[in-house]
């Protein structure tokens, strides 16, 4: 059993809060999305509500074990201290005397957040003598970046370690634990699976896991070629996955085994290349054409089983949404999930930002934080930072 962030003493303790602030930065060093520090904030808000100090702990991009000063988490701070209108220090580094003074000399209710845990190789390699150097820092530990929590990284899955009964989980990991977790106990029927992205390879767990759960999986972006493919149809120059060809024709089996409707896109967008400034709807795909998002017909026809629905689980975009004349699939699935009246969980990682695009986050009955995170607990697997968290309780 996991003990929550509202079970744990904080009066008058430095807590260690493990966040995600791995935020895109412009050319000035300013945030440009700071969707992943708002999802933190209320479980700073009720720290600091209940007299904690807070020492909050991140990564950024990926410095390699090396200091890199346009990876420094100071913008996210300043980000944070704007959002929850209070100051926020920053460190110089996240270990050290400088930090472990600045950490004791905090007021209940002062905020401190580390500079990247990532300038040091110990992180990413989940090194104990590291996970204790920040350990010094606090009093209890919370977790509240679920995104990082399939990472066996030190300050997920070793530092929780270095407090026994004094570990939780923030709001927000609770709140994914319990939106997924919903998809895995009995979920509505009609349960529809929508999986894009680029790579069957990327999705193979994921999928092998929902043919188990779905009525319906509906199959868009570039690996619905390599399905195509194996199903004899002529795929023009599409992206296909060809090592892989014999995996698709496995799972296009299984999912006939199990009496799930496996629904493939029966028109594309096609264009010559990604550069292509505007793209044609066509039933067959051809040589010299590759195709670039689902077609028109496709989309009502995955809208349809979508409306259908008693649950819906979409991770992954229909096509290259990025690029206008390719988006129009992408926007219709994610309109249809956000007309739904199913329980409707999107999956983060390229579906969460689809849906932030088009302005129907709210929409919808959840949008994960965690990509990879997210895909993993669907497959079933156990998440370093989970076990970690349950041990520690």
């Amino acid at each position: 059993m996991i003990k929550s962030v509202r079970d744990l003493d904080v009066a008058g303790k430095r807590v260690l809060v493990r966040v995600d602030f791995n935020v895109p930065l412009d050319e000035r060093g300013r945030v440009t999305d700071d969707t992943r520090v708002r999802a933190a904030l209320p479980t700073l808000r009720l720290l600091r509500e209940g007299g904690a100090r807070l020492i909050l702990m991140s990564h950024l991009g990926r410095p390699q074990g090396k200091r890199v000063a346009k990876l420094s988490t100071e913008p996210a701070g300043a980000k944070l201290a704007e959002l929850l209108e209070v100051d926020v220090l920053h460190t110089d580094d996240c270990i050290g005397w400088g930090a472990r003074k600045l950490a004791q000399d905090l007021p209940d209710g002062g905020v401190l957040l580390l500079e990247n845990l990532r300038f040091y190789e110990g992180e990413k390699s989940g090194n104990l003598s590291f996970a204790e150097k920040l350990a010094e820092l606090g009093d209890c530990y919370v977790s509240d970046a679920f995104g990082t929590l399939h990472r066996a990284h030190a300050s997920v899955s070793v530092l929780p370690s270095l407090f026994k009964g004094k570990a939780a989980a923030g709001l927000l990991v609770d709140k994914e634990l319990e939106k997924l977790g919903a998809l895995m106990n009995k979920p509505g029927k009609p349960f529809v699976g929508v999986l894009g992205g680029a790579k069957v390879s990327d999705k193979m767990k994921v999928i092998e896991a929902l043919l188990k759960r779905v009525n319906v999986l509906l199959i868009g972006g570039a690996m619905a070629y390599t399905f195509l493919k194996a199903k004899g149809i002529e795929t023009g120059s599409s992206r296909v996955e060809d090592d892989k060809i014999w995996l698709a024709k496995r799972i296009i089996e299984r999912a006939h085994e199990l009496g799930v409707g496996l629904r493939l896109p029966t028109d594309h967008v096609v264009a010559a290349s990604l550069d292509s400034e505007k793209g044609e709807v066509s039933k067959d795909l051809v040589h010299g054409l590759m195709g670039l998002d689902i077609g028109p017909d496709t989309v009502e026809q995955y809208a349809l089983e979508i409306q259908q629905a008693s649950t819906v689980f979409w991770n992954g975009p229909m096509g290259v949404f990025e690029k206008e004349p390719f988006a129009a699939g992408t926007q219709g699935v994610a309109r249809a999930v956000a007309r739904s009246r199913a329980y409707t969980v999107v999956g983060g990682g390229d579906s969460a930002a689809a849906i932030a695009t088009f302005g129907l986050a709210d929409q919808v009955s959840h949008v994960s934080t965690g990509g990879g995170a997210s895909l993993e607990f669907l497959e079933g697997k156990q998440l370093p930072g989970l076990v970690a968290l349950e041990e520690s309780s």
